[in-house]
């Protein structure tokens, strides 16, 4: 008991001091999430907007898969981006594995589905109620998405920050890409399963508590967004 009443004192002591190497591992976090973020942002959002106002043949499987990759498990995702990136992959010869853009490729991967259903999902109800409207003004299919994907910026905000959420706690994908390496590829997640097996706890749980601290936060954001949207609807 009092081994674990140390090694939160001594968390405590590193995140009031502003500690340079935790400042750094969550620096390197941010960074490598926002980014997956914004790659998954540029793909999933006009992807799901197509997928919405568009009708072809087999769309319903495209949206069956779209939500089923929701749920991709991130060690296969790791596994997948590895043999990609790996010497012997097809993407080898840019030496991107065990790099902090490797850990965004994995991240985005990861990431791309949420955002890509979750827009698909907004603008298609979005869409029942502008169809006409659009189609009397004469716009074409591409002005119509990016219509609709401008009115229904609040909601892809939340579906922003729900990516980011599950980006930023990743470990199982960015542990196989980016190799863990220290001061080069070690974020928040990947630092904590290795400094506890270590016996590390004061830096793990430091880490531990600026992790929950950051979903905590992103889940209110959300909550709250959520909850001035159905306002604003019933407003």
């Amino acid at each position: 008991m009092s081994d674990l009443a140390t090694a939160f004192r001594d968390a405590l002591d590193l995140l009031l001091s502003l500690d340079p190497e935790l400042a750094a591992i969550v620096a390197l976090s941010l960074q490598v999430s926002l980014g997956a973020v914004a790659v998954a942002a540029l793909v999933g959002m006009p992807l799901g907007a197509v997928v919405a106002v568009g009708r072809f043949p087999g769309r319903m499987a495209v949206v069956v898969l779209m939500n089923a990759l929701m749920g991709l498990p991130p060690v296969v995702v790791g596994l997948v981006v590895y043999l990609l990136l790996s010497r012997a992959g097809p993407l080898g010869a840019f030496g991107l594995l065990y790099t902090p853009t490797a850990m965004v490729i994995a991240q985005a991967v990861l990431v791309t589905p949420i955002i890509a259903a979750l827009t698909r999902q907004t603008v298609e109800d979005l869409w029942g109620e502008y169809e006409e409207q659009l189609r009397v003004l004469g716009v074409s299919r591409l002005e119509m998405v990016a219509t609709l994907l401008w009115d229904a910026r609040p909601s892809l905000l939340t579906g922003l920050l729900a990516g980011f959420g599950r980006a930023v706690a990743e470990v199982g994908a960015v542990i196989i890409v980016g190799g863990n390496i220290n001061h080069v590829t070690r974020v928040m997640t990947t630092t904590i399963a290795l400094e506890t097996s270590k016996g590390n706890l004061s830096l793990a749980l430091g880490l531990g508590i600026i992790l929950v601290a950051i979903t905590v936060t992103v889940s209110a954001l959300v909550m709250a967004m959520r909850g001035r949207e159905g306002r604003a609807v019933h407003g």
